[in-house]
């Protein structure tokens, strides 16, 4: 079914104030995870509510948590988020960090213990939106390990998303690269397994080490989601972990470390101000003529022009908003049964 993206925002909102969260952060979380819906990201989306609801009521996420600030000068932060909404608080990290590259040219904020922070490209969207550019690296180190090293078929690692943000100009959108080193995102898998659906041929490994592209292997035995790109988003993964995880405090996946914590998350973000590096007419220059390049490319096929980082989520958006956001029957079951049991519905008053 397809459902008005005000009325998916409203029934979100009607259920976050029922397990607990405020105004401010009911609304918050409520259109982070409706605008990961509207870009096309559905993995990140409201279908990540059951997941909530049992988290809070296993102990594993605390609704309206503030940060606990380990460390922090005028730039360079470290935070706690003490298994807080991480959709609130990495935005409060990121408007940190956007003020302090503003002062110092550069900020580096290390965010530790936070729940799932959600759709990573939004937050290189907020810097990106303030002309400046930046770099994150992020971890998931609860729950079972589900991506698998190269070469390997057992799970070591979770999808580990990077994302790079660079500002836009006048007449350039801005650049958002926001991707997981899995050669799928797990919530996609997810989607992809309620919908019975199949993925992308071999994005997964079966219990025995062979490539299939039933997403059943991965919630009905031990199958795992393969690194993109080979050795490449393996390498790739493995510097997330670490920089997201050793390196900010938060922790590895790596089995000394307590697994059954929800969904807990560690982001390395670096906020860098391009004025800082060279005049700002000639990054512009550059970007618009770099683009504007690209976009000269005859397309292989003609239906399909070329497209830059950041683009399909913008057309997704603007399509979405016009015709509904498509919402499969048993995600929505999941959220109705969801919502049941902390004793309310999911379709707002």
């Amino acid at each position: 079914m397809k459902i008005d993206h005000q009325r998916l925002r409203r029934n979100t909102v009607h259920l976050l104030k029922t397990t607990g969260s405020s105004d401010a952060e009911a609304t918050a979380v409520a259109d982070h995870l409706v605008d990961a819906n509207l870009a096309g990201h559905d993995s990140h989306g409201v279908g990540m509510l059951p997941h909530y609801v049992r988290n809070l009521k296993a102990g594993g996420l605390y609704p309206n948590r503030a940060p606990r600030i380990v460390s922090e000068s005028d730039s360079f932060a470290v935070w706690d988020g003490q298994n807080g909404y991480g959709q609130v608080i990495a935005a409060d990290a990121m408007r940190w960090g956007i003020g302090a590259a503003r002062k110092q040219g550069v900020a580096v904020h290390g965010l530790r213990n936070t729940h799932h922070i959600g759709r990573v490209g939004a937050y290189g969207e907020l810097a990106a939106a303030e002309g400046l550019l930046s770099v994150h690296f992020v971890n998931g180190n609860s729950g079972p390990p589900r991506v698998s090293p190269f070469l390997g078929r057992e799970g070591r690692m979770s999808t580990n998303p990077i994302c790079i943000a660079v500002p836009g100009t006048k007449t350039t959108k801005p650049i958002i690269l926001d991707f997981a080193t899995s050669r799928i995102a797990l919530g996609k898998v997810r989607v992809a397994y309620n919908e019975g659906k199949k993925v992308p041929d071999g994005a997964l490994l079966d219990a025995e080490g062979r490539p299939t592209d039933d997403p059943k292997v991965i919630y009905e035995s031990q199958g795992t989601v393969t690194p993109f790109g080979e050795h490449k988003g393996y390498g790739l993964a493995l510097i997330a972990e670490l920089l997201a995880g050793a390196i900010v405090g938060s922790g590895t996946i790596q089995p000394e470390n307590p697994r059954d914590r929800g969904i807990l998350n560690g982001m390395l973000t670096v906020v860098i101000d391009p004025e800082r590096m060279t005049d700002r007419s000639f990054v512009d220059r550059e970007i618009d003529a770099m683009i504007g390049y690209l976009k000269t490319t005859a397309p292989s096929d003609p239906a399909h022009p070329v497209l830059v980082p950041g683009e399909p989520e913008r057309l997704q958006r603007a399509r979405r908003m016009a015709e509904g956001i498509e919402v499969d029957a048993t995600t929505w079951r999941d959220i109705e049964d969801a919502a049941k049991s902390v004793g309310t519905t999911y379709d707002a008053p």
